[in-house]
């Protein structure tokens, strides 16, 4: 397998090449060349498969004989070693956790897998690597402390990581700057976007590359990104009424996650329908509806991991679909949501079913809602990417109740932050790096 830029003006790689570099030397993304088909007869008996078993007939395509199987099958199990439930909320919506692993969202899949590979690459070549490799992350809440986990006390790896200052949650801000060691925090002065800049423009810096072995942790590096199947396929096995496939609500910021499912579906996984669920951050279901897609200065949400205002996996979803808009409209469809409207369904939700969604969830049961309501005789399944707990001062009151707290948040709450202050200018971060 290999992997070529999205702007089609850097050499082909392969997995291996693709992740170490996280981005492509002219600043596209990684694409597979091929995408790998997943044997009906797999899917058709997919309930008889463990979740090692899928995972690995998954990835294995994308990664070939870089990584021997009884190695990655290692790694795949490492990554998964957590519950993946399929929870009824009400007659026809299911809810899927993904909020089960150490740092309680999603995104512990993709830094886990990543962390894994990236290790085991140092350690069987470590000619390859004269200096560290350094992991540079922007993070608009849940992606840095899944890494900066992911990561932890992993040998001839640094990790620096960058949020926005006052725009995540108490709980996020702790994974993120508690650890010490090989995990260092800049606090920015700015938004999620002004992170991500400061990191793509790092990246395209050659004099930097002279002085620094760099790569990325977020979900635009292969890595980080392919893993996210799946759980599509866990879904999959566990939905009862295989002859009528789900439709599929995906709370949506930078995309890599909804972009893994559409891939997942394009491989033979069967799915009814997607939808990106938005908040105020609404440049794709704008899109949707007018053909122009017209990138926007982020803005701050409940749902402050979906706060991107220029998602970077979109590409790869046009890509997917040979930028073909129609072809894109007849799988996915958009909708986005207010902080009022997050707030009176995560209210009206757990007062009418106990379940307690997070602000990110409510927005992905939202959509499903809607489009159910639209499309009867359909059921669905919305992505609960984060355990409620990560967001308590945001929720609590809402519910007007106290959220149990799991250990290991309550561990959490008695460390003490580590961060460093910095503001938007890229000489000032390039000065860290170098310093560092």
């Amino acid at each position: 397998m290999l992997y070529y830029s999205t702007n089609n003006n850097s050499p082909k790689v392969n997995f291996k090449e693709a992740t170490l570099r996280g981005q492509a030397p002219d600043k596209g993304l990684y694409f597979p060349e091929t995408i790998p088909s997943i044997d009906k007869n797999f899917i058709a008996n997919i309930n008889q498969y463990s979740k090692e078993e899928i995972a690995f007939k998954v990835i294995q395509p994308y990664i070939d004989d870089l990584i021997p199987d009884d190695d990655l099958q290692k790694i795949v199990a490492e990554t998964i070693n957590f519950d993946f439930p399929l929870v009824k909320v009400e007659e026809n919506i299911f809810s899927l956790e993904l909020f089960h692993g150490p740092t309680l969202a999603f995104k512990d899949v993709g830094a886990r897998f990543m962390s894994r590979c990236l290790g085991y690459f140092v350690k069987n070549d470590p000619d390859s690597f004269t200096d560290k490799i350094t992991v540079l992350v922007a993070t608009s809440g849940d992606t840095g402390g899944a890494v900066a986990n992911g990561f932890y006390n992993v040998n001839g790896v640094d990790v620096v990581i960058l949020y926005p200052s006052g725009k995540v949650s108490k709980v996020q801000e702790l994974q993120l700057t508690t650890l010490g060691k090989n995990i260092t925090t800049l606090e920015v002065d700015g938004s999620f976007d002004d992170c991500q800049h400061l990191v793509k423009q790092a990246f395209a810096d050659e004099q930097l590359h002279e002085k620094l072995f760099l790569t990325s942790a977020n979900s635009i590096n292969v890595a980080r990104w392919l893993p996210q199947q799946f759980y599509y396929f866990f879904a999959y096995k566990q939905w009862e009424d295989k002859n009528n496939p789900p439709v599929i609500s995906v709370p949506s910021g930078n995309f890599g996650n909804i972009c893994a499912g559409l891939l997942a579906h394009s491989s033979g996984l069967p799915v009814q329908h997607f939808i990106a669920a938005c908040n105020d951050n609404d440049v794709v279901t704008e899109y949707l509806e007018t053909g122009k897609y017209i990138p926007k200065k982020s803005v701050s949400t409940l749902s402050n991991a979906m706060d991107v205002g220029n998602p970077s996996n979109f590409v790869r979803i046009l890509q997917l679909f040979n930028k073909e808009f129609q072809s894109l409209k007849n799988v996915m469809s958009s909708y986005s949501f207010s902080n009022e409207e997050t707030t009176s369904i995560l209210k009206e939700v757990y007062l009418n079913t106990k379940y307690l969604l997070d602000p990110h969830g409510a927005v992905g049961y939202g959509a499903l809602k809607k489009y159910l309501q639209q499309h009867a005789g359909t059921a669905g399944i919305f992505l609960e990417t984060a355990h409620p707990v990560k967001f308590y001062d945001v929720v609590e009151p809402i519910i007007n109740n106290k959220i149990q707290i799991p250990d290991v948040v309550n561990d959490l709450l008695n460390l003490k932050k580590q961060s460093i202050k910095m503001d938007v200018k890229y000489e000032h971060f390039k000065d860290y790096l170098l310093a560092k």
